[in-house]
């Protein structure tokens, strides 16, 4: 019967089939989808992030921000044209940051480690104009290039002037020492995150690395971290999102400011107790932090405080013979004891020489003429030498009330070989001072020191262990360099300048106040004053640029020219992801 052999095969399949599904079991099913919140038909516009705007464009609005205090500052003083001028420069430049914040904002763009680099560079170029678009208005007599001149050399921590003190207004005083105050910020920033992580500004000596290729942060030339050899805590590396040049630039921004601005704020006070007036105790206290030695007087380093304020601004001074003695809290940096510290004992041993020279050739001479000097008039020559020398050697350019005293004292009429000197050699690595620095002079010094040891003992090995073995050795050889294309430099801009008529040993200390950023030595060190104002536009351009490249330095430079960087090889050094 067809109906019965039909069904046999239905059956015998259901037999073979698949076991009956079990029940369902809660525990396995997966979470239910939550619906997708409904898309928007455009994304709303946002405004421009700080990590985000270009180092050149925040600067522009930082300079317009700190045009408000002159513009406040001469309103209380009932000057109205100046307090227009400043406040119209903020507004335009204000408006002009925002523009351009709105049209370079690129969230997509990688910032590299050389981009930095070029964008403080940059800086040097533009903000001196900036600087000086209020002062065009207050100074309707002079030249654009004297203004640029004026604020390039306060941007720069230079202060030398072109113009006497009594012609600028109070609030344009106080424009030049917060010019020269922004300049060393931008020192100290460039330093730790731009300079330091390229192995540049002396970070070459403690690493021992190539110059321009990417390294870790400033750390002690005793103990751990790149100086000796060991690896930094993983801490304090460069990974993770601090590698990225804008993280870096925020965060170390971020940990010295405020201590940058507490130490001014303080020393501020300190002279105001002191009895000093308050602008010039203002700008005094910018200049000395960041060694430009502006000051709204007559250039020396108090006026009504006497001998309590240049107390109080010696030690403030010695806050830039070591970047140890600064606290800043940034990652990669060591503490190490001060009695250890070798820029600390060479400042301290180059100013006591000098010092004692001055004081013991005149006693000296003294003793064989039979003649006696009064205790009064010793201590002031000592207190005139011991400032001016440590002011000279940090690259500040302050002269003590009793410098003439310590130059009468020691009878050589202007010491100007030692002051120039002292302003070659300069401060320390990753500090507002200019010059060599004295790190780079005490790994010459150790190299040196070796060299006589193996004469004496071919088969020695260096004592002093491995950071100063590394010092010595690899430190010595960039120092060397350096020095070198320091020495070139000198030689070029002076046979420049000689061509320009000025006389060689006007040329060699006008070469010489510029490349160490030292403006107030063209004033001390000849044997009469030289003046900034007298000079020719071609010199004062040629001057100028000078001043940039004793700040900039001239291995950076050579690191963000050379060929191999301009595609953003820094940028893979320090990440170590490649592009495509």
């Amino acid at each position: 019967m067809p109906g019965p052999a039909n069904n046999a095969p239905a059956e015998s399949n259901a037999g073979r089939g698949a076991a009956p599904n079990p029940a369902p079991n809660p525990a396995r099913q997966p979470a239910p989808r939550q619906p997708a919140p409904p898309q928007p038909a455009f994304r709303q516009p946002r405004g421009p992030a700080l990590r985000e705007v270009p180092l050149l464009v925040l600067s522009l609005g930082v300079v317009g921000l700190l045009a408000l205090v002159p513009a406040a500052h001469a309103a209380i003083m009932r000057d109205a044209h100046t307090a227009q001028a400043f406040f119209y420069a903020s507004l335009l430049l204000l408006t002009l940051t925002t523009m351009l914040a709105i049209a370079t904002q690129r969230p997509a763009r990688r910032s590299t480690a050389y981009g930095q680099l070029g964008a403080l560079a940059g800086t040097y170029a533009i903000l001196p104009f900036a600087f000086a678009l209020p002062m065009l208005s207050i100074l309707r007599d002079t030249t654009l290039l004297n203004l640029w001149f004026e604020m390039l050399s306060s941007f720069t921590t230079t202060g030398a002037t072109v113009y006497a003190p009594d012609r600028l207004p109070p609030s344009a005083h106080l424009w030049r020492a917060m010019a020269g105050w922004l300049g060393g910020f931008f020192v100290l920033l460039a330093a730790w995150a731009v300079l330091a992580p390229l192995n540049l500004g002396g970070s070459e000596v403690i690493s021992g690395q190539l110059p321009g290729q990417s390294g870790q942060p400033l750390t002690s030339a005793r103990g751990g971290g790149a100086a000796s050899g060991t690896a930094a805590p993983s801490g304090h590396r460069l990974s993770g999102s601090f590698a990225d040049p804008r993280e870096r630039l925020i965060r170390v921004a971020a940990a010295i400011l405020p201590v940058y601005l507490g130490l001014t704020f303080a020393l501020w006070l300190m002279l105001l107790v002191a009895g000093e007036d308050g602008l010039i105790a203002l700008t005094q206290a910018m200049g000395t932090l960041s060694t430009s030695g502006i000051s709204a007087g007559t250039g020396r380093a108090v006026a009504g405080s006497g001998l309590a304020g240049e107390v109080l601004i010696f030690f403030f001074l010695l806050l830039a013979l070591s970047r140890h003695l600064m606290p800043f809290e940034l990652p990669g940096q060591k503490r190490t004891l001060l009695r250890q510290d070798p820029e600390i004992r060479l400042g301290l041993f180059l100013i006591a020489l000098v010092v004692l020279a001055l004081m013991l050739r005149h006693l000296v001479a003294d003793a064989s003429a039979g003649s006696d000097e009064g205790i009064a008039a010793l201590i002031r020559a000592f207190w005139g030498a011991l400032f001016t020398a440590t002011s000279f050697l940090t690259t500040t350019g302050y002269e003590s009330m009793w410098w003439s005293s310590a130059r009468s004292w020691a009878g050589m009429g202007s010491p100007g070989l030692m002051l120039m000197g002292l302003a070659i050699i300069g401060g320390g690595v990753a500090t507002t001072a200019g010059g060599v620095t004295l790190l780079r002079v005490w790994a010459l010094w150790l190299q040196g020191r070796r060299e006589l040891e193996k004469i004496i003992h071919p088969h020695s090995i260096g004592s002093g262990g491995a950071a100063n073995r590394r010092l010595g050795m690899r430190g010595a050889w960039f120092a060397w360099i350096f020095f070198m294309l320091f020495s070139i430099s000198v030689a070029l801009v002076t046979a420049v300048l000689t061509v320009f008529g000025l006389r060689f040993e006007e040329a060699l200390i006008f070469c010489l106040s510029a490349l160490t950023t030292t403006g107030q030595l063209a004033w001390l060190a000849g044997e009469e004053p030289l003046s900034w104002a007298g000079l020719s536009d071609p010199v004062k351009v040629i001057l100028g640029l000078t001043m940039v490249l004793g700040r900039l330095e001239t291995l950076a430079l050579i690191a963000l020219l050379a060929p191999g960087n301009w595609r953003g090889r820094g940028g893979r050094h320090l990440s170590g992801k490649h592009r495509g």
